[in-house]
Formats: structure tokens, sequence, C-alpha cells
């Protein structure tokens, strides 16, 4: 399994590159591959052309800034035959447990956790092999939303000790005030 950081949106929102924007002193980056290096040993960062630190990264395919299934699809593409944990780059207080319950869960369909009925599929696995069907819904104007809706997947509703800090998203400066009061320092 291979931990994907997906970091290869505009940043608009945030008006700045998010993967570099730091949070309690380290930059978010940082902080989710440190997460996924913790349950897959293996981190590529998904939507870049360089590297990200130590780690190596996959550029999207075609044009740039499709969102998250660009470098989901980018991934599966150069990876086919590995599961892919994705994690977006702006979800600092990403917890190993939460990724070690999801890893466990994995057995041959996407697992992604639901909380208060929304699936959070930018926290989630992915099997190996699904490039083509990614691909599909790229050209489609698709999202891993409506990538989930054509396959099957696991869903896990309740992960021990998880409130929300794994997929609590920093897309403005706000957030990060916002996560820290409520979270605390990541990691």
């Amino acid at each position: 399994m291979i931990g994907i950081i997906l970091a290869g949106g505009a940043s608009k929102r945030m008006g700045t590159d998010k993967a570099f924007v730091e949070v309690t002193g380290r930059p978010m980056f940082e902080w989710v591959g440190k997460a996924l290096e913790e349950v897959t040993g293996r981190v590529i960062v998904a939507g870049r052309s360089e590297a990200l630190g130590p780690y190596g990264a996959v550029a999207d395919v075609g044009e740039a800034h499709r969102g998250p299934l660009s470098g989901l699809f980018a991934a599966a593409n150069a990876y086919p035959h590995d599961p892919l944990m994705v994690v977006a780059v702006d979800q600092p207080w990403v917890r190993p447990a939460t990724l070690r319950a999801i890893r466990r869960a994995f057995t041959d369909l996407a697992v992604v956790p639901v909380d208060g009925g929304t699936r959070q599929v930018l926290c989630a696995v992915y099997p190996a092999g699904l490039a083509d069907l990614a691909a599909q819904e790229l050209t489609n104007g698709g999202s891993i939303q409506s990538l989930i809706d054509i396959t099957s997947f696991d869903p896990i509703g309740s992960i021990e000790g998880e409130d929300g800090r794994s997929w609590f998203s920093v897309d403005s400066p706000g957030a990060i005030k916002k996560g820290t009061e409520r979270f605390g320092t990541p990691g």
C-alpha cells in the first residue's frame, strides 16, 4: 500500500500553496506525510511535478488543477498494482490510528469513512487497478465522490478515538486557528 498526499489543487481559497502553509510550525504536507509514513511506509505526492521534501511526486495527467480525482488517477496510473491510501494535503490533523483502522478494514474494495452521513473520500483507501475507471470519471467531468457512486466500497462508520480531526480541511487561514483551538497541535 502506498500513501498518497493529494496536493494538486490551486489553493484559491487559501490564497497560497496549501502544502507549504504552516500549522503549529510545520508545513501541512509534513504533518500528512508523517501520518501516512507511520501506516504505509512509502509516501508519494500526487498532483505535483516536483517532490515535496522527501516525498516523490506524480504529476497530474493532462489539464492541471482538475481536483482530487486527477491526483488519484495520476497515482493509480503510476502504481497500477498497489492499493492507495489517500489523504488531502490540507488535512494536517489526520490521525495515524484512523489510517491504521482504515487499512485494517481494506480487503479488495475502497474503504471510505462515513462521518455524519458524509463520505470522507479524501481520507480513504482505494484498490489497485482503479486507473481506467478514474480516467472514465475524469473524462465525464466527475469527482472522487462520483467515482465512489459507480464502484463498490466498504464504508466505515465509527473509528475509535476519531472526532473528525482526520478529515478536518484547512481551506482558509481562519481554519488553521479553528483547527488548533479545537484539536491542538497535529500529530
